[in-house]
């Protein structure tokens, strides 16, 4: 188009984009840099030919055109790359570029045909440039495996300036959701070809749109006669320009019409696909049906019943190598070291649903829908493994999801999660690299399952500190609003402090007062180890000041409890016993408890986290925690035993507060193979128990119970070269 109704139309086209409820990306290359959504300065440099010299830029022209530092407006072929490089998943333009007119002599084909062939995205457009045939390069696509699509109520594909072409598509779509529809079937069977959307121009405009094409055959016959149409790329800009001429500047009216009904179009379908990916929509799986002539009616698979449990976080492949115990790693310097390398599914939130799966499944194999893992999976092959191997371990996979590039930061997080670690020779870890991105993509409006607002509710909701903060936030709002209780996995030292998001927001949903009943804390449960809890310990400290609402929160919970000399008295004895329960294997004692404040941090927590379930190694697990003080409340008739059974038990008016210490459990002449995963199956057994006993932890004999058959659950894994052992199936209730 000429300038300035190149710049004019360019900017409308983005307002029929936005219109839609869409977001528009003009893209463009300018001083060798490839923009995706120019700002207005940079179409109107873009738009003013005479000042800003400009290339046509097809895939061929790109890399050059960078390297140059050079100015060009991509052909559909062009920007197709570009936007599968993006993400972008939808694309409207004018017309499509295919076999020229005499094709079949001159073998002049745009790559806007086989570029679709190669790049899934949905380019929607008004067909085919009228200066070509039409005929030939329908064939051609259909060759190329590019499904055709008239938008609209009939099958009969558009000709650019008339609606009528006399060819027809092989599919319609009468609406933006049917469109969407297509596509999104084609992500979930990994399809890698695009599709073209041929949209008719408005019906108003078909009448002048006869005249054009009159026009449009006599540019052909001209660039004939006078070489043009050997000249390659030029003579599409020469045919627009001269039809543009004998039209008298009609046919522009017509151009920007066409290109402003597909923009909207495009940017209506860009919408409905969104919502399909990021919440499942209609489509929840492709209609693939793989015939087993054996299968009966009464064997298809029975709907799988609500969870239990959600456990939402991280699902990677683990990618472990260990040295053999006969070298060091500071023997060696720029060089490979002898071990093993194998592969294991990994990923902490994975890890603690399949432990939870496994001690469930243990008590019956109808509990096998019990917990659900959800966590985000890319389009490749560590996903179809890690999908695979879940189902594979009796594990239900409708919670996985896999996110469009559009819902990321940039293409790294489409990968499946991978964490690749190196182990010494004793199976401590050492050091690897966790490229875990795509899990900070999660959000709920990404999940195949949608968070329950009705029937049966999960008895708890586990978490991960992989999950972005605004992420924690949604689940930690719909567990308040729906009487889940929440349960936090730090994961790591870094992450441990992603969870405070939520715990602030939550402070500041109002709450009635209830006289005589125990403060709730934000967070129902909590499994830090001993960094992670100095570390959550010391950054809300630091907000203490600065926070009026961590602050009430925590000056109501703690002056409640009413600790007093008696509580330190008690501490003091307590921090004095031996780490083992057996004294003559070790002369360790407790003072860590003390010394290092595990104890008194532990108590500050407890206004923002109910029960904290310490980690310490071979320490052992630390169990602080609160229950309200009831009549009837079976805590309310323990008496604090530091000596013998190592539990401080302090009543306060409305709540009990229980400090009680779980010492390590042997491991007798067994070997540690790996600790990666024994703390995620000792959480994942808690969960287990939270689901078969939602009220555990009001009972001292189910507390003792639950920690005993954890801490066996992370022996066992300690003992097995998986991240969670499969011998957790033999863990049944005692």
């Amino acid at each position: 188009m000429p300038y300035p109704s190149n710049l004019t139309t360019a900017l409308s086209v983005e307002a029929c984009v936005r219109e839609s409820g869409a977001i528009p990306a003009t893209i463009g290359i300018l001083d060798g840099r490839i923009h995706v959504g120019l700002s207005r300065a940079q179409l109107e440099r873009m738009a003013d030919t005479k000042n800003t010299l400009s290339s046509k830029v097809s895939r061929r022209d790109i890399a050059a055109i960078c390297a140059f530092k050079g100015n060009g407006g991509t052909t559909i072929a062009g920007t197709t790359v570009i936007a599968k490089l993006a993400g972008i998943k939808v694309f409207a333009t004018g017309g499509l570029g295919g076999v020229h007119r005499g094709g079949e002599n001159t073998m002049d084909i745009s790559a806007d045909l086989t570029e679709l062939a190669r790049s899934s995205v949905a380019v929607i457009a008004g067909g085919v440039k009228s200066i070509l045939d039409i005929g030939r390069t329908l064939e051609y696509l259909e060759t190329q495996g590019v499904p055709v699509i008239t938008y609209g109520p009939t099958k009969e594909f558009p000709a650019f300036f008339s609606p009528r072409s006399g060819f027809q598509s092989p599919y319609n779509v009468s609406s933006p959701l049917e469109a969407a529809k297509l596509i999104y079937h084609g992500d979930l069977l990994n399809m890698e070809n695009g599709y073209f959307f041929g949209c008719p121009i408005p019906e108003r405009y078909a009448a002048a749109g006869e005249t054009i094409q009159c026009a449009v055959d006599q540019a052909v016959e001209e660039s004939k006669a006078n070489g043009m149409d050997k000249k390659g790329k030029e003579v599409t800009p020469w045919l627009l320009n001269r039809v543009y001429e004998l039209t008298g500047g009609s046919s522009l009216e017509n151009n920007v019409a066409l290109i402003e009904n597909t923009s909207r179009i495009g940017g209506r379908v860009a919408v409905e696909y969104a919502k399909l990916m990021n919440s499942g929509g209609t489509v929840t799986q492709p209609d693939v049906i793989f015939p087993m002539p054996s299968t009966k009616p009464s064997e298809v698979p029975a709907q799988l019943k609500p969870p239990k449990a959600l456990v939402i976080g991280g699902a990677a492949v683990d990618i472990i190598s260990r040295v053999t115990e006969t070298v060091t790693f500071s023997s060696i310097q720029h060089s490979t070291i002898p071990g093993s390398v194998t592969s294991t599914l990994g990923g902490v939130a994975r890890n603690v649903a399949e432990a939870a799966h496994r001690v469930r499944t243990s008590s019956a194999p109808s509990n096998k829908d019990d917990i659900m893992l959800i966590s985000p999976l890319g389009h490749d092959s560590f996903g179809s493994l890690l999908k695979d191997e879940t189902a594979a371990i009796g594990m239900r996979t409708d919670g996985f999801s896999y996110p469009s590039s559009s819902s990321t930061s940039g293409t790294s997080a489409l990968r499946t999660a991978v964490c690749n670690m190196i182990l010494d020779g004793k199976g401590d870890l050492v050091g690897g690299v966790a490229d875990m991105d795509i899990i900070s993509s999660l959000q709920f409006n990404n999940v195949t399952v949608q968070l329950p607002t009705k029937g049966p509710l999960p008895e708890v909701s586990v978490m991960d500190g992989n999950l972005a903060n605004a992420t924690m936030t949604e689940i930690c709002q719909w567990a308040h609003d729906n009487g889940v209780a929440t349960f936090f996995e730090p994961t790591s030292v870094a992450k441990s402090t992603k969870i405070l998001d939520a715990i602030q927001y939550l402070l500041k949903i109002p709450s009635e007062a209830l006289p005589g009943k125990m403060h709730p804390s934000p967070i129902t449960y909590i499994s830090p180890n001993i960094l992670e809890l100095q570390h959550i310990y010391s950054a809300l400290e630091a907000n203490m000041e600065l926070n009026s609402a961590i602050r009430e929160q925590w000056w109501n919970v703690v002056d409640d409890l009413g600790l007093g000399q008696d509580y330190q008295s008690q501490l003091t004895i307590l921090a004095r016993q031996p780490v083992s329960s057996d004294a003559s294997t070790t002369s360790a004692r407790l003072d860590f408890m003390t010394e290092k404040g595990v104890a008194r941090m532990a108590v500050q927590l407890l206004p923002f986290f109910q029960h904290l379930i310490v980690k310490c190694g071979q320490a052992g697990v630390l169990l602080a925690m609160r229950v309200p003080n009831t009549p009837g409340n079976v805590w309310a008739q323990e008496k604090s035993d530091p000596r013998s059974r190592r539990q401080i038990v302090a009543k306060g008016k409305r709540a009990i507060y229980v400090l009680k210490h779980f010492p390590a459990m042997s491991l007798g002449n067994s070997k540690v193979v790996n600790v990666t995963g024994a703390g995620d199956s000792l959480v994942g057994s808690i969960v287990a128990t939270l689901v078969e006993n939602p009220d555990a932890m009001q009972d001292p004999v189910a507390v003792d119970l639950m920690i005993e058959r954890a801490q066996k659950a992370a022996v066992l894994t300690l003992q097995s070269d998986l991240a969670v052992s499969p011998l957790l199936g033999k863990l049944a209730a005692p």
